[in-house]
């Protein structure tokens, strides 16, 4: 395997590229990860990664492929929460000819398709209970059925699961098999947010400023250092993603002076939403930021829902969540599923 294939993360969501130096960075917690993730690669195991939404889930899972035996072999991915649970079936295991309308042709499923190689669950907790059996099947007993044959197959796609939802809570409230997440939950990793690793910030700002003045042909200056220390007031509830779209628009424009004026907005309707700073003998590091989170994650739901004018499905999507997602989200944040009326005068 090539040095270029163990150190760099090729990564088409939204985090990008990331190198594995910058992926993993210099944080204690970040360092844990790689020495753990180096350790599993040559290990054929199912491994859980959670993580809030824009940490780096996906290219941590590609890292594991690449620095695995198998890096050669494909390496797919399957957003289980964007594909509805009969045709997830067919994604997954695939269907023979005939065997529902529309099966004009035998069609190989991704574990076939991925096989001797990676495969990819994105959002894992949202998979349909239907699937979430035959999915423990193949975890048990390494074999599987396409849709309408009668014929076993086996399966040897190593399994990759990510989830930004604590599937704990899941099981909890029924949606999810507890069987099922013993058998993907052998190997365990938790990355942290771009708030818990600020120390990694410059060496992230850096790549990706040198990453989309290559990819769009500009040369700008370093990011200034005004704005670096205004990037480490920023409770970034959308973490490396939502720091990586204001570096792009920072290359594309040349200026930060919208980045800064939004930041400020923001934070003025985070402030407005509820979130105050309690003194310091009443709250720790580790609450101050999980309430902080909390709100950014309010604001930015019903930011979504104002744009898609409260169309819950389009603000999913906007949201990078799924529908049920966002409506679990709404219950727990304590906002209407639906636009209220205006009160009557």
């Amino acid at each position: 395997m090539s040095e270029k294939s163990a150190d760099a993360v090729e990564n088409n969501g939204a985090e990008g590229a990331l190198t594995a130096e910058v992926l993993f960075g210099q944080t204690e917690a970040m360092q844990r990860i790689r020495k753990l993730v180096e350790r599993i690669a040559p290990v054929r195991v199912p491994v859980l990664i959670e993580g809030e939404s824009g940490t780096g889930k996906e290219a941590i899972a590609a890292y594991i492929h690449r620095t695995s035996p198998w890096s050669e072999r494909p390496f797919l991915k399957v957003n289980c929460a964007a594909i509805p649970g009969a045709l997830l079936e067919s994604e997954l295991f695939g269907y023979e000819k005939g065997s529902f309308t529309g099966a004009y042709a035998s069609r190989p499923g991704k574990f076939e398709i991925a096989s001797d190689g990676s495969i990819l669950l994105d959002e894992i907790a949202d998979m349909d209970s239907s699937i979430q059996a035959k999915l423990l099947q193949v975890l048990q007993d390494g074999r599987f059925f396409r849709i309408g044959d009668m014929d076993e197959r086996r399966a040897d796609a190593r399994i990759l699961c990510i989830t930004s939802r604590k599937v704990e809570a899941e099981i909890e409230r029924g949606n999810f098999r507890e069987d099922l997440y013993y058998r993907i939950n052998v190997v365990n990793v938790r990355v942290p947010p771009l708030r818990e690793r600020l120390q990694d910030l410059n060496a992230i700002v850096d790549y990706f400023i040198a990453h989309y003045g290559q990819l769009y042909d500009r040369q700008v200056s370093p990011l200034p250092a005004s704005m670096l220390e205004r990037f480490r007031q920023h409770a970034w509830p959308g973490n490396i993603r939502e720091l990586e779209n204001y570096l792009k628009r920072y290359v594309i424009l040349g200026t930060t002076e919208g980045m800064l004026s939004e930041l400020e907005q923001r934070n003025q309707e985070i402030a407005a939403g509820g979130f105050k700073l309690q003194t310091p003998e009443d709250f720790s590091l580790k609450k101050f930021s999980k309430q902080a989170a909390q709100h950014a994650e309010k604001f930015l739901m019903l930011e979504a829902l104002k744009q898609t004018r409260w169309n819950r499905k389009r603000a999913a999507v906007l949201l990078g969540i799924s529908y049920r997602a966002l409506l679990y989200k709404l219950s727990e944040a304590g906002l209407p599923r639906k636009k209220q009326p205006a009160p009557t005068p």
